[in-house]
């Protein structure tokens, strides 16, 4: 390992992030249809896997409570991360985990700040949508009924209240919007930085990221908004509490994976604001100039 290597050890990281995000923008702009029925798939998987999640919690709380409940709450979580998995591997669109790469694409300016907002844009209208037929086929059934709905209640219950409890509520629901994203993209950091090679060891990775979230109460932009719909559509909802909710984890989300983790690391990577330009060329003739 060259000491350049020893400097910026994330370069890997940075320049795979780049070629993601090329193909993310040319699939925006030619065939936008395309963009957005991925994003959607990726607003199905989370909310399916977020029905689920319900489900395994009802089912240990219908056992007892207490250290049952608890149990339920784990086992819950660990089947939740799989969402992230799906998402990952049929090379569907989320949001959050966008925030992170438009972020790098911003700072090494390969990617204009309006082309990166409207990627984001296309992305949680496609999340939305996902989210909206699920909520459907939802509304439609018995699924949401019962225990499963009851948990589901009490957790939409729990999420606006973080928006009705005035300034500590809100600090409180920022706080753990941002710590939920870096968490994520902190996975998919393992997943791109080229140190990580086997499918298995990039899967566990997104499993406890999720895992972690879910399990001590981390805030999801896209998990909440398919949450509420799926909420609204079976009890109805508060729609402003609501999307108080999801404003404010949306900025808290682009401040943990956008910032703490995208900027950072294009920033921590960028070997340009200490070598000479010649030597920056030299050294990567491929490297962006600025």
């Amino acid at each position: 390992m060259n000491d350049q290597s020893r400097l910026f050890p994330g370069q890997h990281f940075i320049s795979t992030i780049l070629d993601v995000l090329d193909a993310k923008t040319a699939m925006s702009g030619t065939v936008t249809r395309v963009f957005l029925m991925r994003a959607a798939m990726a607003g199905v998987i989370a909310g399916v896997m977020y029905l689920t999640y319900f489900a395994v919690v009802s089912g240990f709380a219908s056992i007892g409570d207490g250290e049952l409940k608890v149990v339920g709450q784990m086992v819950g979580a660990l089947v939740f991360g799989f969402a992230l998995v799906f998402i990952y591997y049929t090379q569907s669109e989320l949001l959050t985990s966008n925030m992170m790469i438009v972020s790098i694409g911003v700072y090494h300016r390969r990617t204009p700040l309006l082309k990166a907002t409207n990627i984001l844009a296309l992305c949680f209208l496609g999340n939305l949508l996902g989210g909206l037929a699920i909520a459907g086929l939802i509304w439609a059934s018995s699924l949401g009924d019962g225990g499963m709905g009851a948990q589901m209640s009490a957790t939409v219950d729990l999420k606006l209240s973080y928006v009705s409890g005035g300034a500590a509520g809100w600090s409180d629901l920022f706080v753990r919007a941002v710590l939920c994203n870096l968490m994520i993209n902190m996975a998919m950091l393992l997943v791109y930085n080229g140190r990580v090679k086997d499918d298995v060891t990039k899967s566990l990775a997104m499993i406890m990221a999720v895992f972690v979230f879910a399990f001590v109460g981390f805030e999801h932009s896209v998990a909440n908004a398919v949450l509420f719909t799926m909420s609204g559509f079976k009890n109805g909802i508060d729609i402003g509490l609501a999307a108080g909710n999801i404003g404010v984890v949306l900025l808290g989300n682009f401040v943990g994976g956008g910032l703490l983790i995208g900027w950072y690391y294009a920033y921590a990577n960028d070997k340009r604001r200490y070598l000479s330009k010649r030597e920056a060329a030299a050294a990567d003739p491929n490297q962006i100039d600025i």
